[in-house]
């Protein structure tokens, strides 16, 4: 007989014994909101938010996006207000991304760098509205490349390294103009690396790198590529750069390497599709994890609740509490007002 000291070790590593019914009986946790809320898992509030929002030029533009219904473009002299006004809802943080116009695209991509580019003036124009609000960037090249992709392409190739020394230089005129949380989204290898040291080197330590580390070659992207003004300069796709929507093992890789570069949280995107991408994200590193709810998972929602067909309000709070469910720590969602005021009251 083993000893009594291994027995109760092996009792105490049971798991507990479930009542049978009637004993147990789970409704009695189901029965009203207030119990329900007592035993809830999971809470979603607006702090979990960050807002993705398109900036473009002009004065007072506010410019619908057809197959994004309720999101606009801002022109740069509005950001300020819709930044505020979301701060005060609760959302912590912004994420900027421009629309170019096709004839201020070029080869070179000299734009993405320049100090006064649509960007880097809507991260000042923030900063002066609301300082408190973090202010997210977007760091690839496709918003001002002619070819629409995220790295320069030579001979149809998009090209790694070159494309690397470009997004340094991005970055550092993103963080000088006062962006506190840079996205590297482009998925060229070694990237982050090279980012962090620069910034080290240009006295920019406290500048954050949330790296869309699991960014997957998804069908999903299409809206946003409308949003952004990119989907008549894409030529070809982006398969040779973004992870093959099949392989889950591979997500885990990058962003096993982007944190060891100095990655100071990641990013799975799409969202929805990839929500076992998140868990084991999660689960394998501990380290700040997010998810962005694209702008295809997003125009679904909508058109179906136009339609009748969903619930539009009830359906948005369920799929952003399943990214909380799934291990995230939050999410980049366009819907972050209006699920504020709701969940506010």
């Amino acid at each position: 007989m083993p000893p009594v000291g291994e027995l109760f070790k092996e009792v105490c590593q049971m798991r507990p014994t479930i009542a049978s019914f009637p004993s147990a009986r789970p409704r009695r946790a189901r029965q009203s909101p207030a119990i329900r809320s007592m035993v809830r898992e999971n809470v979603v509030t607006p702090a979990d938010f960050i807002w993705p929002v398109f900036v473009r030029d002009g004065t007072g533009v506010e410019e619908p996006v057809p197959s994004m219904p309720g999101v606009v473009r801002r022109s740069v002299d509005l950001i300020g207000a819709a930044a505020k006004e979301a701060y005060g809802l609760g959302i912590p943080a912004i994420c900027v991304f421009p629309y170019t116009s096709m004839d201020a695209r070029t080869e070179d991509c000299a734009m993405a760098w320049d100090r006064d580019n649509i960007a880097n003036r809507a991260i000042r124009e923030i900063k002066d509205a609301v300082p408190e609000m973090a202010v997210m960037t977007d760091i690839a090249l496709d918003p001002y490349n002619i070819n629409g992709h995220d790295g320069f392409v030579v001979n149809g190739e998009i090209v790694n390294d070159r494309t690397v020394e470009a997004l340094v230089k991005m970055a550092l005129a993103q963080a000088d103009c006062g962006a506190d949380i840079l996205g590297p989204s482009d998925m060229m290898d070694g990237r982050i690396g090279a980012i962090r040291s620069a910034l080290e080197a240009e006295g920019h330590q406290r500048v954050m790198i949330l790296s869309y580390a699991a960014k997957f070659a998804s069908a999903f992207y299409g809206p946003f590529r409308d949003a952004v003004g990119a989907s008549s300069a894409l030529t070809g796709d982006k398969n040779t750069y973004q992870i093959d929507p099949a392989n889950s093992d591979e997500a885990l890789r990058m962003i096993e390497r982007d944190l060891a570069e100095g990655a100071d949280m990641v990013m799975v995107k799409p969202g929805l599709p990839y929500l076992d991408v998140c868990r084991r994200v999660k689960d394998t590193f501990g380290a700040p994890t997010f998810a962005y709810q694209v702008s295809g998972e997003f125009a679904m929602i909508r058109a179906a609740a136009e339609n009748g067909w969903i619930d539009g309000q009830k359906v948005m709070l369920e799929s952003l509490t399943a990214f909380k469910r799934a291990g995230c720590d939050g999410v980049l969602t366009y819907f972050a007002p209006e699920a504020a005021k709701v969940l506010l009251g």
